[in-house]
């Protein structure tokens, strides 16, 4: 492995660039749930409940003598021709109120919407817990999008997902990719979820959403074995990218939603034949699932998130330490 590198700061699709960051912010990628119909009209006197004798004999001393009924209708028009002019004025003069409070809920919803309804798979706890590790700083994050959230990490109240697309897979190398993602598991009490296999390929503009190729979630990890021609990250030393894109709800922390891992497949299947070879095509694997976990690159060279080939094929104290503290992320169900 002397002279491999792997990819600088994990996969170019896990950062968004101005416009799209804006663009999330702006929609701020949030909780879902429709508004409910009865809500509107109880809002707009509808279900004001039974009337009583004593509603009844007030309701008709204000209309002079005129029908209860008939006023309660005439009040009734009055709320809705308010509400909508409040609906209008408040368009008006707060459309980031209405961007961040309103739209939110309703856009999973709407007709080509680009985020999942919420809480898919989302349970009250966490789904698992990271181990006990002994006390490293070996470690480095990857920077988080909020100054005051110190890292990223996946939802652990909901499994992370993942499928492969095998093409240009060296043989045998369907075993090592399970281990990996098993040693990652347990490294950080987060609960992988094997979906199969993808006709999807690596690309730096991956969607976070693909309901056609999905369904209606986050769309799942993608492992991607590919070529430097198919993928010019891989140009050169680099074996492998990895990485994962997070979503944000208001007054809740980023959360990683999707992730790829991206390896070089010609590069790697000769090791596959070779003495300790898949040891290492292994290692590059769960390096690149470091990545899509939140794990940076580390200065110290006795650690598997090293950013070049060291001949560390295992994970170290500062590796195990990073990822346990990964497995500790809030659980955001609005998402």
């Amino acid at each position: 492995m002397s002279g491999i590198n792997f990819g600088k700061r994990g996969w170019p699709s896990a950062r968004m660039d101005g416009a799209e960051q804006e663009k999330y912010e702006r929609i701020r990628q949030s909780s879902s749930g429709s508004i409910q119909q009865w809500a509107i009209e109880e809002s707009a006197g509808k279900n004001s409940g039974p009337v009583t004798a004593e509603d009844r004999a007030t309701t008709n001393r204000r209309t002079t003598g005129k029908s209860g009924s008939k006023f309660r209708r005439y009040l009734r028009g009055g709320l809705r021709t308010g509400l909508g002019i409040a609906l209008v004025v408040g368009l008006y003069f707060s459309p980031a109120l209405f961007e961040r409070w309103v739209l939110p809920p309703v856009l999973p919803y709407l007709p080509g919407s680009n985020v999942p309804p919420r809480g898919f798979e989302a349970a009250a706890a966490p789904l698992g817990v990271p181990p006990a590790v002994s006390p490293s700083l070996e470690y480095r994050l990857q920077p988080s999008p909020d100054s005051f959230q110190p890292f990223v990490a996946y939802d652990p109240c909901r499994p992370v997902h993942y499928v492969v697309r095998p093409d240009n897979m060296p043989a045998g190398a369907d075993r090592l990719v399970q281990e990996a993602v098993a040693e990652v598991s347990a490294a950080t009490g987060l609960q992988f979820v094997y979906d199969g296999i993808t006709t999807e390929g690596p690309s730096e503009q991956r969607e976070k959403y693909q309901p056609d190729l999905y369904g209606k979630r986050w769309a799942p990890v993608l492992i991607a074995w590919s070529t430097p021609e198919e993928s010019p990250g891989l140009a050169g030393n680099i074996v492998g990218l990895g990485g994962s894109a997070y979503a944000h709800a208001p007054g809740h922390p980023y959360i990683y939603v999707a992730g790829q891992v991206n390896l070089d497949a010609p590069a790697l299947a000769p090791l596959m034949g070779q003495w300790e070879g898949p040891d290492h095509v292994k290692a590059t694997i769960m390096h690149e699932l470091g990545h899509v976990l939140g794990l940076d690159h580390t200065d110290d060279p006795g650690q598997l998130m090293y950013g070049e080939g060291n001949g560390v094929t295992e994970l170290a104290d500062g590796d195990r330490a990073g990822l346990a503290l990964l497995g500790t992320g809030e659980c955001v169900p609005q998402l």
